[in-house]
């Protein structure tokens, strides 16, 4: 697979097959990822992966979630303006009208939300976590890195999504891989085989013409 292939044919997964991945599989995409841009050679991200047993261990263990929990960061930024603020609303509209799911059915939007917190469905998945000390530099380093991971995940035959909603569950997460306090969760990974037969799949987002965000001067 080419590169634009790859790039062309990543999208974000959100129902997979109830298919395993060896830990071997996961242990090359992540290393060949490493390889990805890093200011200062500073290689800021640290991974801890479930797999297998842990990942049924992670999914026990989570059941016990009720109190919410302190973000790690706001994921939008408050008061977002256009057109980013239309980008965002639209993804969610077209989701849910895939879904056939009404703008005023709040329980099954919740629902569908509370995915993210199962990994849709994933045989396994990541957490990516940045040391606090690190800034806005070393956070563009690990999307360099986490894109680096789709797209050579997408050449193996993988899907993936990147899930920054995670970052809504820092502390139970931390206590689960038993992570450092130094350490802030950045986001999780979903990892799997594409169930082709979900709608859910078949979303495939806009992007906004090239003269709206490029000059050349």
């Amino acid at each position: 697979m080419k590169v634009s292939e790859a790039v062309e044919s990543r999208r974000s997964i959100r129902a997979f097959l109830d298919k395993p991945i060896e830990n071997s599989t996961i242990e090359a995409l992540l290393e060949k990822s490493a390889r990805a841009a890093s200011g200062g050679n500073l290689q800021p991200w640290r991974i801890s992966v479930i797999n297998n047993e842990s990942m049924d261990k992670f999914l026990e263990f989570q059941k016990n979630w009720t109190d919410p929990e302190t973000p790690e960061y706001d994921i939008y930024p408050k008061g977002l303006k256009e057109p980013y603020k239309t980008s965002r609303f639209k993804v969610g509209m077209d989701m849910y009208s895939l879904l056939g799911i009404g703008r005023e059915d709040h329980e099954a939007r919740t629902n569908q939300m509370l995915e993210n917190f199962i990994f849709f469905g994933a045989p396994a998945a990541f957490f990516c976590f940045v040391d606090k000390q690190m800034g806005k530099p070393q956070w563009s380093d690990l999307g360099m890195f986490l894109q680096t991971f789709m797209l050579l995940a997408q050449e193996e035959g993988l899907s993936t999504c990147a899930q920054e909603a995670w970052s809504m569950k820092p502390e139970s997460v931390k206590e689960f891989c038993n992570t450092e306090e130094d350490l802030m969760l950045f986001c999780g990974m979903s990892i799997g085989y594409e169930d082709k037969d979900a709608k859910v799949n078949q979303l495939r987002t806009e992007r906004r013409p090239l003269e709206e965000w490029a000059s050349f001067i």
